[in-house]
């Protein structure tokens, strides 16, 4: 035998050497067992909470194929919505975590186990902190879970959080006004992401089923919180971009959660991130109409001010601005020439995030790429 050293955190050297046993036990099975006592007990309380500690459950052989799911999509689920670190060894599946994230671990996988036998219900799911229902029109329902679940699946992939319709024993399909309630699962943040994506799904669908009489609307909450703003029609497409491509940026740059649901869109995040979301969104759709004249932009901690040289300006915002939008997209920013208060015009970098020299993504990063094409500009004009 050789000996392997994992350093790290209590978190990170778990999740290693689970993953290492793992691989191990594939190639000689039985070798968990030998050490399985050492294992289970490493590091027990040594967490902040000092709840820290590993549970474990044993499978059957078809049992062990579901609980890892395609290219193991279904423990990588588990795990992040969670919070715990989950993962195989043999025919054991061992959770390490805090004590409630343990718990959770577990219930997840036994609601997944239980769907097999039928309906799940999630009984008392309104006293729970890590789980939110979304009633869904059941003529949407085919639409929002997709072919073969891909749909669902694929938001639980981005947002990190377990979902599934939740339906009592016997009452099968007879929902509320033609309704079925979707759960979802995972940590505060994570759920907001997923069942605004479900909104937007849903009302594609069958519009006004979340927008019927809704008012825009600005909450003073410092910490998490959603924010509404109410597009007119040609701002929707426009605030969209093709494929999504503008919201996506806006939301990345912002360090929000954004989503357009009908023509309504949500902002979701603590205080400082809506804030600078709606302030990008608004400059976004003011920029249609010209020029935008943007002060004290100094004082701010999420913009870098560029002064570009007259002669390069064309060559760094390219046709119609898609030199721009490429530096935008690598970098996570977003960024446009803006008319400080003297009127003289500058570029700002927006993004939530500095970044550093090496980093790829980031403010600097983004200031990186346009220095290099005035640079790229200056030599080829000298």
């Amino acid at each position: 035998y050789e000996k392997l050293a994992i350093f790290g955190g209590v978190r990170g050297r778990r999740g290693a050497e689970l993953k290492v046993l793992s691989a191990v036990e594939t190639k000689v099975p039985g070798y968990y067992d030998r050490i399985k006592d050492d294992v289970l007990s490493r590091d027990k309380g040594k967490d902040e909470t000092e709840t820290w500690g590993t549970d474990t459950m044993t499978f059957q052989d078809d049992e062990l194929s579901y609980a890892l799911g395609k290219q193991g999509g279904t423990r990588k689920k588990l795990e992040r919505s969670s919070g715990a670190v989950v993962q195989y060894v043999g025919h054991n599946a061992l959770f390490s975590g805090t004590r409630a994230e343990r718990k959770r671990a577990r219930e997840y996988m036994k609601w997944l186990f239980e769907q097999l036998e039928g309906p799940v219900y999630v009984d008392g799911w309104e006293d729970r902190d890590d789980c939110t229902v979304v009633d869904v029109p059941s003529d949407c329902i085919g639409y929002v879970t997709g072919s073969r679940r891909a749909a669902l699946g694929g938001i639980e992939e981005d947002w990190g959080v377990l979902m599934f319709f939740m339906n009592k024993k016997g009452e099968y399909g007879k929902g509320r006004g033609g309704s079925e309630q979707l759960i979802i699962c995972g940590s505060k943040r994570a759920r907001r992401g997923a069942e605004l994506k479900i909104m937007s799904s849903v009302e594609t669908k069958s519009p006004g089923t979340f927008t019927r009489g809704i008012r825009e609307k600005t909450s003073s909450e410092k910490g998490f919180d959603t924010d509404r703003m109410i597009f007119k029609d040609d701002e929707l497409s426009y605030a969209l971009g093709k494929e999504g491509t503008t919201r996506k940026k806006l939301e990345g740059a912002a360090g929000a959660i954004l989503q357009y649901v009908g023509h309504v869109a949500f902002i979701a995040g603590t205080g400082k991130e809506r804030k600078r979301c709606r302030e990008f969104v608004t400059w976004l759709l003011a920029q249609r109409r010209g020029s935008v004249t943007i002060t004290n932009v100094s004082s701010r901690e999420d913009a870098t001010e560029m002064h570009i040289p007259e002669n390069c300006k064309g060559w760094v915002t390219g046709n119609r601005g898609s030199e721009l939008r490429r530096m935008e997209q690598e970098t996570g920013t977003y960024m446009f020439m803006a008319l400080d208060e003297r009127g003289e015009e500058r570029l700002i970098i927006f993004c939530h995030k500095a970044g550093s020299k090496t980093e790829p993504t980031g403010r600097m990063a983004a200031e990186r790429l346009v220095n290099e094409m005035i640079q790229e500009k200056l030599r080829d004009d000298g």
